[in-house]
């Protein structure tokens, strides 16, 4: 299925069938390396469209999957991650009145969730493009690093008219929290909160596919 949910998420197929959907992506992250990530699809713009969408059998030539297998791949992925080293209290949430998705769980160091993504990779829940290596942190140096991730521009070429319109008003949001302050970083995309303990970068996920703006970034604490 060449749209968003081949190149992303693959077990939110029905939320890629409209433009207008948003990506939330959070870390909470502790001083000891602890923390919380959180990721959360909206869709609620066009709840009116897809609620439409959803009693269809195909739209564009793909098949319309429906809530009961929306809901099997959320608990799939979420017994995957449950089972993954460092991963705990995973929770999930379907609203399928305004069509948002929320997956979030605490983590004993951030490169718990790459393997957790690893393995979401492994059992073909994710796409085979899906970035994983998408953390790291070095505590005793106070460093904490978005890792770069490869540009989908090449997939997107290769895409039909209507699979591209999937992305035209579609929104990515990073948030990222700290329990330290930020003594500096290395892409000024991100917004600095006042208090020097939050990060925050909002892109069209056109703007991320073509390179406008990139989501990596390396951060040093105080």
């Amino acid at each position: 299925m060449k749209n968003f949910l081949k190149l992303f998420l693959l077990f939110f197929p029905l939320f890629f069938l409209t433009s207008c959907f948003d990506i939330l992506d959070k870390v909470n992250l502790k001083a000891d390396g602890t923390g919380e990530y959180t990721i959360i699809l909206n869709a609620s713009k066009s709840k009116t469209r897809l609620a439409s969408i959803s009693k269809m059998e195909t739209i564009n030539g793909k098949k319309v999957p429906k809530k009961s297998e929306i809901e099997n791949k959320i608990n799939e992925a979420a017994k995957i991650f449950r089972s993954t080293q460092g991963i705990s209290n995973v929770k999930t949430s379907l609203d399928f009145d305004n069509y948002i998705i929320k997956l979030s769980c605490n983590f004993k160091k951030i490169e718990n969730i790459n393997a957790g993504l690893e393995k979401l990779k492994a059992q073909n829940i994710l796409g085979k493009m899906v970035p994983t290596q998408i953390y790291s942190q070095n505590i005793e140096k106070k460093i904490f690093t978005r890792n770069k991730v490869n540009t989908f521009k090449a997939d997107y070429d290769k895409m039909s008219k209507a699979d591209r319109e999937v992305f035209n008003d579609a929104k990515y949001t990073s948030i990222m929290q700290f329990e330290n302050a930020v003594k500096s970083q290395t892409n000024t995309a991100y917004l600095l909160s006042p208090n020097k303990k939050a990060l925050k970068l909002e892109a069209d996920i056109l703007d991320l596919i073509f390179q406008k703006k990139q989501i990596q970034n390396t951060i040093l604490f105080q």
